[in-house]
């Protein structure tokens, strides 16, 4: 849930905070009594017949018979007569006449979708372009482009976007843009795109081709949603068609659900192939400790590799994906991180494999649990397995949104060959924005260990703003007692979300896993648990004539309790106050009251760790952005206070400029400096990065990452140089290294370099459309 605009979740730092309300001495009896009700609430729900009325006009897209010369300027013969959208400010007025002048014309033929913009500027010196690298998405770009829910399933949608350079931005919405990043910009597409420059302002031509589109036609016709904007970035001024209300937070503007209603006549998906090879070659090192734990070896590891995905639309709805011998070898090395929890950090996926159509595995049990985390394939105690292939099959059969998964990975160190299934459906039913599904996922060894989980989920929309939600999952494993009817291997939630930031709003949320639950290809914090909490809100726009864009008044909140006893394990409640100016600063401030039950030591490094007892403390914390919009920005956040029986001080502060040569640089710096004075212990731990991206083209860009984690003792550094000359053709360049900084911390003395990796890769489409 996203109640409130995150607007540090572009910065790469943003932190996710966890909130609630005192539930006391619930007894595991009293959890089934309450398990038992709400599932009685929820079947009352299905059965309910909810209709919420969302019919409006729908607009027919021209169809056009000329030849659209891709170049920008939309001043072509083929364009005459078609009448612009009647676009208006999404913000920082909504309501309002836009600043600029804007025309956005859409038409389409046999085989693409046209999108054309004229974007006059009054001040075209101040128009903003300073990124070239493909999707790199950012808000100091000036932007134009679609959101194409192609299915008009008010859920799920495309987006195409571009900015003055001819940047190409592609990505997927999914769960109807709620929550802190629901899009992916890893989603790549074949498109074309065109802009131009002059004393009027900037113009851009983008052409879609349908085979890159998956949709349902019926008798011929086909229904889409689109959204289309245009973002003036000096401004942080949005214009829009539809007309869409800010009300949703910071992506109102991505909603598939707000979408307007579009006809398409006579169109046809062809069935596209596409055949990509890879071939990578390099070299390697890594020092290992050696059988007597005496001294570290190095190890000499040459790479050469062939390697095979295919793309193929089986239907104008299904694409099945397929790949052997998956390599990952472009991908960039996770954020460094310092746990400063006593549960296992949590990394999002990566990987373009998995993260193209990631939506249609969704299975979210709240925060970052989840009964299906891509991150269990192909990687093992930090480190890569190989993985021999695998099949993708998404898309849509009749009313059911589906997905399949299988990849099968090669043995490695101490576990064996795996073999790793996820099957995903879901469906609308009662209205168009109200769903119901399952998931099965299924982990078997080579050695016969297995781990098998399925559930069931619905999302119902009982009225505008409201939306109840439920989530049933159960597990599997080959040495535990597996009884269906029980709730040791059961995980359920349920929750009640207003979704707005005008008035009143809430996200209330009742969850439980038993003491036998464990998802093998899932992810989850805590074990044996029941949790009830998150937040209330009431926010407002002040109005046309304020500077400022929108208050939000919230108090965020949980209680955490044992299932074996019913005691607290944790508690937390958190009131504060966000703000955001029109011209795109944005503060926050809150304090923090939380309670936790230890009842095992656990370590924060190797020197400080915090005994078992029940401990209560307190904290200030603060947050500040300027604007996103700029070419400069700056943002970061401080906190202070006790911390279980010591003190803790924290701060972060993020940094980026975009300099006229093509140059980005940012950089990010975390300092934790806990005392613990009755113990006589101490953490001091800094988290450090630089990031350099120079972009001479479109097609060119450099990319360089250091980091450095003090608790860990250790530098990460990674280059690459990718060059995308076309669509499908990659070279990437890629220099990774691990380095210690503190060599004699321990007996025997660690080597200067972990590891070290040079290679190459080019990967080359063949494209064929039937």
């Amino acid at each position: 849930m996203c109640l409130r605009p995150r607007r540090q979740c572009l910065t790469q730092h943003s932190k996710e905070k966890f909130i609630l309300k005192k539930l006391q001495n619930l007894s595991d009896l009293r959890a089934k009594r309450c398990y038992s009700f709400l599932l009685v609430v929820s079947t009352l729900i299905i059965l309910i017949p909810i209709h919420l009325s969302y019919a409006s006009e729908q607009y027919t897209v021209p169809r056009i018979n000329g030849v659209v010369e891709l170049d920008g300027p939309s001043y072509e013969p083929v364009w005459n007569g078609i009448e612009p959208l009647p676009v208006i400010m999404h913000s920082p007025n909504f309501g309002s006449e836009p600043t600029e002048r804007t025309e956005i014309l859409i038409a389409y033929d046999d085989d693409y979708l046209y999108i054309a913009g004229r974007l006059y500027d009054s001040e075209p010196e101040k128009i903003q372009a300073p990124s070239k690298k493909r999707d790199d998405l950012n808000l100091y770009n000036d932007w134009f482009g679609l959101i194409i829910d192609s299915f008009n399933d008010k859920e799920n949608a495309l987006a195409f976007f571009t900015t003055p350079s001819g940047l190409k931005l592609d990505m997927t919405v999914f769960g109807d843009a709620v929550g802190d990043f629901p899009i992916n910009p890893s989603w790549n597409a074949f498109w074309d795109v065109a802009t131009a420059r002059d004393e009027r302002g900037w113009f851009a031509e983008i052409r879609i081709p349908f085979s890159s589109l998956r949709f349902q036609a019926d008798d011929g016709r086909v229904v889409m949603g689109l959204t289309t904007w245009r973002s003036i970035a000096r401004k942080n001024e949005t214009i829009i068609y539809p007309s869409i209300s800010p009300d949703y937070g910071f992506w109102s503007i991505f909603k598939p659900s707000l979408a307007k209603e579009v006809v398409l006549t006579g169109i046809r998906s062809k069935k596209a192939l596409y055949i990509s090879p890879y071939f990578l070659g390099g070299y390697g090192q890594s020092w290992e400790l050696d059988d007597a734990e005496t001294s570290y070896a190095k190890s000499e590891n040459p790479a050469d590799e062939v390697g095979l995905d295919v793309k193929y639309g089986l239907t104008s709805n299904l694409t099945l994906d397929i790949t052997v011998n998956t390599d990952f070898a472009q991908v960039e090395a996770d954020d460094q991180q310092i746990n400063l929890t006593r549960f296992s950090l949590f990394f999002p996926e990566k990987r373009l494999f998995f993260q193209e159509r990631a939506s249609n595995f969704e299975f979210n049990m709240g925060g970052h649990d989840r009964l299906f985390y891509s991150r269990r394939i192909g990687i093992y105690d930090e480190g890569q397995v190989s993985i021999y292939g695998g099949a993708k099959l998404v898309g849509r059969a009749g009313v059911w949104d589906l997905g399949f998964l299988d990849m099968q990975t090669a043995p490695a160190e101490d576990i064996t060959s795996e073999n790793f299934g996820v099957f995903r459906v879901r469906r609308q039913v009662i209205n168009q924005n109200t769903y119901v599904g399952g998931i099965v996922t299924s982990r078997a060894g080579a050695d016969g260990a297995y781990n098998t989980a399925y559930g069931v989920d619905g999302i119902f929309r009982i009225s505008e703003k409201d939306y109840l939600q439920f989530n049933w999952a159960q597990t599997f494993e080959d040495d535990q007692r597996n009884e269906i009817l029980s709730l040791d291997p059961s995980r359920m939630r349920v929750s009640w979300e207003r979704r707005t930031i005008d008035g009143l709003a809430f996200d209330l949320t009742y969850s439980r896993a038993g003491d036998r639950y464990n998802p093998g290809m899932g992810y989850e914090q805590r074990e044996d648990y029941s949790r009830f909490g998150n937040e209330i809100l009431y926010g407002w726009f002040p109005g046309e004539e304020s500077p400022l864009y929108n208050h939000q008044l919230f108090v965020k909140g949980s209680v955490v309790q044992r299932n074996s006893d019913g005691s607290t394990e944790s508690s937390e409640i958190e009131p504060g106050w966000q703000f955001e100016y029109k011209s795109g600063y944005f503060g926050e401030l809150s304090v923090k009251a939380v309670q936790e039950s230890v009842t095992d030591t656990f370590s924060l490094s190797d020197d400080v760790e915090v005994p078992p007892g029940v401990y209560s403390f307190n904290s200030l914390e603060c947050e500040f952005s300027s604007p996103m919009s700029g070419t400069f920005l700056l943002s970061g956040g401080i906190e202070g206070g006790t911390f279980y029986d010591g003190s803790r001080r924290s701060a972060n502060i993020f940094a980026l400029l975009n300099l006229p040569c093509n140059l980005e640089l940012s950089s990010y710096y975390e300092i934790n400096w806990i005392t613990f004075p009755d113990r006589d212990q101490e953490l001091f731990a800094h988290i450090g990065r630089l990031r350099g991206l120079f972009m001479p083209s479109t097609k060119l860009s450099l990319s360089a990452f250091i980091q450095y984690n003090s608790a860990d003792n250790i530098i990460v550094g990674n280059a690459r140089l990718r060059y995308n000359p076309s669509e499908g053709r990659d070279l990437y360049l890629v220099y990774d290294e691990c380095m210690n900084t503190d060599r004699f911390r321990d007996d025997p003395v660690f080597p200067t370099t972990n590891n070290r990796t040079i290679l190459l890769k080019y990967t080359h489409t063949f494209r064929f459309e039937g």
